[in-house]
């Protein structure tokens, strides 16, 4: 049970849902390029039994998504109550902004980058947060959407921008860095062991022709690693590595993150707890390091000693869900 809040904010609470900063942004399709995406959020039933909201509790969904977290933790809250969502992602504040319209609570969502959840958050008149999750996880829809270019299952524009307004993209570093750097960015942001052999094989490759998309990047990236003599033995797509660190660079994933968790400690409330799902090494450690650093200092307990992991049944169900890591951490 989350201890009781004190003043929060200011303004009387009603029920409404605005998107901050978009006049005209509309509800979107259930389908993303003409397919179906619905998202399944992960530890769902998890986060329900460690995390209790006040009714006028306050919550910072920091990546919003399609607004399954948000709306299992709505149902809960009364009209005092106050869901902000962040996603740089314009479709998916549309399709949270559809999911969450009957909440009785006040939901506000903003086409913003979580990085800024310090200044956003005091821009609405919130003094004290209750609840912070961030699922860092990239959702079905947007693994679907051809104009974002994340996916390898299928031929893409190499993009990988999350967030449109980023000038550089994936097609980008992939044509014009040099082959150490790409080599040393495919180790940091991918962990694969082969980066300096991939980078050859991609700068080889541009030779001939500039690589534009995702079906193209793909096979060279499993040409570079199945090369005779070479055995590799892995249930992941050869290219996934690689994909991921292009995303990461290219979004500033860690960075991002980083910020996200400096920032969070002033804005809870006392009692108040922050949730992050991490679905690969590098964020889980940024979070783990980040919460004993702040446990150290006397401004979390932490309580998740060992990160939370999905069940077989919600595997089973929702395959995007195996390598999902849930921390938690509580204001002192």
């Amino acid at each position: 049970m989350l201890a009781p809040m004190g003043q929060r904010r200011t303004g009387k609470a009603r029920k409404v849902i605005r998107v901050a900063g978009e006049k005209n942004i509309g509800f979107f399709d259930a389908e993303v390029n003409g397919r179906a995406t619905e998202h399944v959020p992960v530890l769902a039933k998890t986060l329900t039994e460690q995390i209790n909201l006040p009714q006028d509790g306050v919550m910072v969904d920091v990546t919003i998504g399609h607004g399954g977290h948000s709306l299992l933790f709505g149902k809960t809250l009364g009209p005092e109550g106050i869901i902000v969502g962040f996603d740089v992602d314009k479709k998916s504040i549309q399709r949270a902004q559809l999911k969450l319209k009957d909440l009785s609570c006040k939901v506000v969502l903003l086409c913003a980058n979580f990085s800024e959840i310090s200044v956003r958050v005091r821009e609405l008149d919130i003094e004290g947060v209750d609840f912070v999750l961030a699922d860092l996880g990239v959702s079905s829809g947007q693994l679907a959407d051809v104009e974002l270019g994340l996916s390898f299952l299928s031929d893409m524009p190499l993009d990988m921008r999350i967030d449109k307004r980023l000038k550089t993209t994936a097609a980008d570093i992939v044509n014009k860095a040099d082959e150490e750097f790409l080599a040393d960015l495919i180790y940091r942001f991918g962990e694969d062991r082969a980066s300096r052999r991939i980078a050859r094989f991609i700068v080889q490759q541009r030779r001939v022709g500039p690589i534009r998309t995702t079906g193209q990047l793909a096979a060279i990236v499993c040409k570079a690693l199945r090369q005779p003599g070479r055995k590799r033995k892995s249930r992941i797509h050869p290219a996934t590595r690689t994909f991921q660190a292009l995303r990461i660079a290219v979004n500033d994933e860690l960075g991002n993150l980083d910020k996200l968790l400096g920032s969070t400690p002033e804005l809870l409330n006392k009692g108040g707890r922050i949730a992050v799902i991490s679905f690969h090494s590098l964020e889980d450690r940024l979070v783990k390091r980040n919460f004993k650093d702040n446990e150290r200092r006397g401004i979390y307990t932490t309580i998740t000693k060992k990160p939370i992991v999905p069940r077989r049944d919600e595997i089973a169900e929702n395959p995007r869900a195996r390598s999902a890591k849930l921390r938690i951490a509580q204001k002192i």
